[in-house]
């Protein structure tokens, strides 16, 4: 897949910028802040995922605007030319005829909900906060597992959903479950809810992770030379609804006492070691960077083996944060792809064959 053109108008702190990124490399340069990775991302939510940073629609909007529209044209391996649109309602919007939220189309037809856009176009985001993939919570290794699922299988998208709303629910009613009659059946209700999504959700997440572990593992033994071995593994809470729901239902004393539902694919992570060794607790910063790297880069490769599609590269500054054989590593691995790279430094991509733009104070323009 190739992005062939993209535009944003009032998105963050971008008034207004357009560019034709090549089949290659393109660098997007500038110091802090311009809005180099505002960019990057307004070329993510053509996936039809979130923002990368965390950030809820409104907060996408430029100030003092009431929406954000981002117009993209890409080519698909089979050579078809998409047209995406999206349009993004911040405060104030209905006065401006645009629903508050995030709202997308494709070839002119509307899809409602930007999230619709799921499993047309696929892209792949490398940022800094990413590098922590280890070392971080396992709340950032669900939401890497949940948004590869999401981009590669729409249909996990409202299983997921339904997960959310039920859990937020049954949490809700465990806080204060002594004052309402009937909570128990209502309960109930809920853990069915629980397990017949969180159920799929976990047979989704097994499949999906197997081959991707993989491949990281094979991944991390290239970038190491073999002198180390790394292991990714996933052990889900249950291994079907069933037995998830039995679990739940086990579990009914100590959430009541706990107030929160404490059993269920919300719960669960992602173990990697290196050298036998647990890496958030004893991997030394270096490896830790380089299982993170090594997971990015199998989730791309899983994309391109899933859909024969391969997805655009989207890697925001994170060459500054890795050191020069980790650089080469990943820069050998993302050849043949496209690929949009933020940077503080151009000097060293002056000898590149694809474009460089700079962007200062949301303004873009090409400068080679």
């Amino acid at each position: 897949m190739i992005l062939s053109q993209h535009r944003v108008e009032n998105y963050r702190n971008i008034q207004q910028a357009e560019f034709c990124p090549g089949p290659g490399l393109t660098v997007i340069c500038g110091r802090n802040g311009q809005g180099k990775t505002n960019l990057l991302e307004s070329v993510w939510l053509l996936s039809g995922a979130k923002s990368f940073r965390g950030s809820k629609d409104q907060q996408l909007v430029r100030r003092e605007q009431p929406y954000a529209v981002i117009s993209s044209s890409a080519q698909r391996d089979d050579g078809r030319t998409e047209e995406y649109r999206i349009v993004i309602g911040g405060s104030g919007s209905e006065a401006a005829g645009v629903h508050p939220g995030r709202f997308g189309q494709l070839d002119g037809v509307d899809f409602g909900r930007a999230t619709n856009l799921a499993g047309h176009f696929y892209a792949v985001v490398f940022a800094p906060s990413h590098l922590s993939l280890v070392k971080g919570s396992p709340d950032g290794r669900r939401r890497f597992v949940d948004a590869a699922l999401m981009q590669l299988y729409p249909g996990y998208i409202p299983v997921y959903r339904r997960y959310i709303r039920a859990l937020a629910q049954k949490n809700a009613l465990l806080r204060d479950a002594g004052r309402f009659e009937g909570a128990e059946q209502l309960l109930d209700s809920f853990d069915l809810a629980l397990a017949e999504a969180g159920g799929e959700m976990i047979r989704r997440r097994r499949e999906y992770l197997e081959g991707l572990f993989a491949i990281a593992e094979e991944t991390y033994a290239g970038l190491s030379s073999g002198s180390e071995a790394c292991s990714f593994s996933y052990r889900p809470c249950a291994e079907n609804a069933e037995e998830l729901l039995a679990k739940i239902r086990a579990a009914r004393p100590s959430e009541l006492r706990a107030g929160c539902c404490t059993v269920g694919p919300h719960r669960e992570d992602i173990q990697i070691r290196i050298g036998g060794e647990d890496a958030r607790a004893f991997g030394s910063q270096g490896q830790q960077r380089s299982a993170a790297l090594c997971l990015k880069l199998a989730e791309a490769r899983q994309i391109a083996k899933i859909t024969g599609s391969e997805p655009v590269m989207l890697l925001d500054d994170v060459l500054s944060e890795l050191d020069g054989a980790r650089r080469d590593f990943l820069l050998g691995k993302i050849e043949g792809r496209q690929v949009l790279l933020t940077s503080c430094d151009a000097a060293s991509f002056h000898n590149t064959a694809g474009g460089i733009w700079e962007m200062e104070a949301g303004h873009l323009r090409q400068v080679q």
